[in-house]
């Protein structure tokens, strides 16, 4: 699974940013490029108009937005009493509703195999990518003392207002989420979900919504 998880990140996938002017650039990106970034404290993204081009990297700082293949980014900052290994970081939104649900991809080193890690939210971690802590439930894909990136859920208006979605908050959390779809949220009042499964309810939710298309 790291294998597939760390070929999909290093690969150019066709994309858009938006930087802090409103300026769109439409090419090629890597939104997990490994490497050091341009600005301390500070993730980043590379890009390049087209397959020939010359590399750039761009900081979170310097961002407001970007699209990776299928998927949106957005910039922020760790919430209250949290601490992620860049201050200025990317989240991806998963579901892009008037609540929104988030997905923060931390990295750590060491490890092996897939936790699932209630209450350790990105999880504790040391070494090249500094230490950091925080709520929620914390998904690692890693592998044979190699680098881990662990998966964190988080739900807010704007990523400006992010927490941690937990064990204790998720039934709560995810039907306010997903409140127009009234078998989801009768599914989601039945337990038959949880942090361990969220994928399984993320894909059930989006077919349904769907399926009034």
């Amino acid at each position: 699974m790291l294998s597939v998880v760390s070929a999909k990140s290093q690969k150019w996938q066709p994309g858009t940013f938006t930087d802090n002017k409103d300026n769109q650039m439409t090419g090629l990106i890597q939104p997990y490029p490994s490497g050091k970034g341009p600005v301390k404290g500070q993730a980043f993204i590379v890009f390049k108009s087209n397959k020939d081009a010359n590399e750039m990297k761009l900081s979170a700082g310097e961002l407001k937005s970007f699209t990776a293949g299928k998927d949106s980014f957005v910039v922020a900052h760790p919430s209250m009493g949290e601490v992620w290994p860049n201050e200025f970081d990317f989240v991806r939104v998963v579901l892009d509703e008037d609540l929104k649900l988030y997905a923060y991809q931390g990295s750590s080193k060491g490890g092996s195999g897939v936790h699932v890690a209630p209450g350790l939210g990105v999880g504790l971690g040391t070494g090249g990518f500094g230490s950091y802590a925080g709520g929620g439930v914390g998904i690692s894909f890693g592998g044979g003392g190699g680098s881990r990136r662990t998966l964190t859920y988080y739900y807010g208006a704007n990523p400006a207002e992010l927490v941690s979605v937990t064990p204790m908050n998720f039934e709560d959390i995810m039907q306010e989420i997903m409140g127009d779809e009234p078998d989801v949220v009768d599914r989601i009042r039945a337990h038959q979900y949880n942090l361990g499964n969220i994928n399984k309810l993320i894909d059930y939710f989006n077919q349904v919504k769907a399926s009034h298309k």
